[in-house]
């Protein structure tokens, strides 16, 4: 598939997400109504806003009102809130810009290694949504800083700042994104039609099976090594002496760790074992992602083996928190507002775990395909 041909779902899916994204946002303010507080539920009401502020493009009431300080005996003055107010419209400029930005090339990639034909449409639906989730996540990263400004702590805890702001609104995204790649897969189907036959690159089973292993110990190595109660307690403890990046414990964690597991003291060892089924889950679903991905691509390469592992983790992470959800017994009292809380945890490490488990599977496969190939030739 050409990139003039996969281009234009990618613009599309970008456009649908980015628009949104900032619709989300902007319907924030409605659940301050009267009537929303009534339909919902105060509880409700109050979650589901917390998760669309982040997407908001209006600045809180907070940046409008300012701050008195004293002018005189008996006087105040309004402190002039205007470079907050800037600050904030620049963040949420950069951060719609970026998620556009971010997803159109990773979109790109995957439709053209990927194309939604008969036997890849699930799979191209899978990674474009993974992917629309990264691309959120992206923007979230790149305006944190502008949003930290603007709510006047630009030099105050910065780090652990930048970790709350990176991980807020995920929810949200998780759901745009699905629509958004529903659409881009849709006319990247009608793209395809009467382009040249789309080719799938023969990979070697036994090549493939050992990719797969090793790119999955990379994805293992975060979420059983790492993940452990006392190894991540040694990397939240991290702390430079002083300064602007003090205490990234918090942003470390969240970059490196794709979960968090202790083992089952003071309670039922079923319990454990049905808590620890999430990240059973998660490691299958990348095993068998990393086994089927070669063979499903167009032509194996770095970036498309990259991209594709990243949105594989992504999407393990996904439905091992939608297996939690569905096995919280305590937590369906609070209902599906309060189970979903956690829904998008762990996409930043997904991230950086995906992109360097990718590396590891790409090297893999072309070694082990050599190898099998010379033992071919010499037979």
């Amino acid at each position: 598939m050409t990139y003039r041909r996969a281009a234009i779902p990618a613009l599309a899916g970008a456009l649908l997400l980015t628009a949104l994204l900032w619709w989300a946002g902007a319907s924030a303010q409605a659940l301050n109504l009267q009537g929303s507080t009534s339909v919902l539920g105060g509880r409700v009401a109050a979650e589901l806003e917390h998760w669309l502020v982040p997407w908001a493009y209006d600045p809180p009431d907070s940046y409008r009102l300012g701050a008195e300080v004293s002018g005189g005996i008996g006087d105040t003055a309004s402190v002039d809130n205007s470079r907050y107010l800037s600050l904030h419209t620049t963040a949420m400029q950069i951060r719609f810009g970026a998620v556009f930005a971010f997803f159109v090339p990773g979109a790109l990639l995957l439709i053209r290694r990927l194309p939604p034909v008969r036997g890849r449409m699930p799979a191209t639906l899978l990674g474009v949504w993974a992917w629309g989730v990264v691309a959120g996540t992206l923007a979230a990263a790149a305006s944190a800083p502008w949003l930290i400004a603007a709510n006047g702590r630009g030099s105050y805890r910065f780090l652990p700042n930048l970790a709350s702001v990176i991980a807020s609104g995920r929810q949200v995204l998780v759901l745009t994104a699905l629509v958004a790649a529903a659409v881009t897969v849709v006319v990247a189907r009608v793209a395809v039609k009467g382009a040249d036959p789309l080719p799938r690159q023969p990979v070697a089973a036994r090549a493939a099976r050992l990719s797969a292993t090793v790119g999955t110990a990379v994805v293992a190595l975060s979420l059983v090594v790492l993940s452990y109660e006392r190894v991540a307690a040694q990397i939240q403890m991290i702390s430079p002496d002083g300064g602007l990046f003090a205490e990234p414990g918090d942003l470390l964690r969240q970059w490196l760790l794709l979960g968090g597991w202790s083992g089952p003291a003071g309670g039922s060892v079923g319990g454990w074992l049905l808590y620890r089924a999430g990240d059973v889950l998660l490691l299958v679903l990348v095993w068998w992602a990393l086994r089927c991905l070669p063979g499903l691509l167009t032509r194996v390469t770095l970036p498309a083996m990259a991209i594709g592992t990243v949105c594989a983790t992504v999407l393990g992470l996904l439905a091992s928190q939608l297996l939690g959800m569905a096995t919280n017994r305590t937590g369906m009292r609070w209902g599906l507002i309060q189970l979903a809380a956690a829904l998008g945890n762990g996409v930043p490490a997904a991230l950086t775990v995906g992109l360097t488990a990718g590396l590891a599977a790409t090297v893999t496969l072309r070694v082990a395909g050599h190898r099998d190939t010379e033992s071919a030739a010499e037979r």
